[in-house]
């Protein structure tokens, strides 16, 4: 078993508590991981295989991995219709299996990963009830307001009340699952700041390693996938501010053409490439690269091009700087880069579409797209 992190760096962007991380490691202990997931509709690639990329790796290193699958924040988000029993009804019967699927499909062991359902959490648990209270009386009304932006929402004085507990409750959900690491995007990480901060005065229910000393949890945080649309301005101005510029053009449900899900079918996924974002020669902000970057490369380790002779024959790149090399230079057509991207996305999520071929899988998903259309 592998006990280095190098693996885990290749498909995160930070790691809060390294060093802590790597003290876990030496001690043998268990540690629990998990994801936290609102039930908010169709699974994207960021959500589905990046996950799963990060969960490959943590399985390596033998941490025991989780998903939790957050239906009481999806109803303080007003997700869904704010429907619970659907909401139940997508996190099991759609969300986990999916889940699964891209576990397997990244090389993970889906065996492995256990789902947790947030009303199995809370119920009849007054402890967990007296922690959120904690977190509570450690932070600020200021502080919380600023942390909704991690519900997608902008940060408003006409925020509902409820919204309000989304994060001091997300934050005492670690610590009542006792994980040692907690993982999500980098959108997520105001609430892993505060995990982090309030953990050592936590008195109900801190974590602990073996030895009875209280620890701050590890946060690890993996990239945004960028949006196939087109940014609304271009060229890009030259004092923009790259991470906020990531963030809002990152893969979205709510944007038509954003994203591509899990379940698409061929013909959907070929029409969605071919209208992406990719200007020829254009490496700093290329969505189409991005996703050979952050999914093709990581889950299968190579990515290929297959073309005619008279454009060139076919290329095979290992690493995304090659690719970038040969794009930069012409040699590799935007045209050909979507077809190729697409066919191994296709092949990809060939695993996931059988698995929800089925009349019962199909009427949870077109319930799912019908709620979204009318929100």
């Amino acid at each position: 078993m592998q006990r280095n992190l190098e693996g885990l760096k290749k498909v995160s962007v930070e790691i809060l508590g390294e060093e802590d991380f790597v003290k876990l490691l030496e001690s043998n202990e268990e540690i629990k991981h998990y994801i936290g997931f609102e039930i908010s509709g169709l699974i994207h690639l960021g959500q589905g295989l990046v996950t799963a990329l990060v969960i490959r790796e943590l399985q390596k290193l033998g941490v025991k991995t989780s998903i939790y699958l957050a239906d009481w924040h999806t109803w303080i988000n007003d997700k869904l219709g704010g429907n619970r029993e659907l909401i139940k009804k997508v996190a099991l019967e759609y969300f986990a299996p999916a889940m699964q699927e891209c576990l397997k499909i990244v090389g993970g062991n889906p065996l492995e990963l256990d789902f947790i359902l947030g009303s199995d959490l809370y119920h009849n648990n007054d402890r967990y009830w007296q922690g959120v209270v904690e977190v509570g009386k450690n932070l600020t009304v200021s502080r919380v307001k600023k942390s909704t932006t991690i519900m997608g929402r902008e940060e408003s004085d006409e925020m509902k009340f409820a919204m309000l507990l989304y994060p001091p409750m997300q934050v005492a959900d670690i610590f009542e699952m006792g994980c040692k690491i907690a993982h999500a995007g980098t959108d997520q990480r105001k609430c892993h700041v505060i995990a982090r901060e309030v953990a050592t005065s936590l008195k109900i229910n801190p974590l602990k390693n073996k030895e009875g000393e209280i620890l701050k949890p590890v946060c690890i945080h993996h990239a945004l996938v960028s949006g196939l649309q087109a940014p609304s301005e271009w060229p890009l101005p030259e004092n923009i501010d790259k991470k906020d510029f990531i963030a809002k053009y990152k893969m979205s449900k709510s944007i038509p053409g954003s994203a591509v899900f899990i379940q698409d079918s061929p013909e959907e996924i070929r029409e969605k490439i071919k209208k992406a974002f990719c200007p020829e020669k254009e490496i700093e902000y290329n969505p189409v690269l991005n996703w050979v970057e952050q999914i093709i490369l990581p889950t299968t380790g190579k990515f290929e091009i297959i073309r005619e002779e008279r454009f060139g024959g076919n290329v095979t790149v290992e690493s995304i700087a090659q690719l970038k090399e040969k794009f930069k230079n012409g040699d590799i057509h935007p045209v050909d880069l979507k077809n190729n991207i697409a066919e191994a996305l296709i092949k990809l999520l060939e695993p996931v579409r059988k698995r929800f071929a089925d009349l019962q899988s199909q009427e949870i998903i077109k319930s799912i797209i019908n709620l979204r259309k009318g929100s």
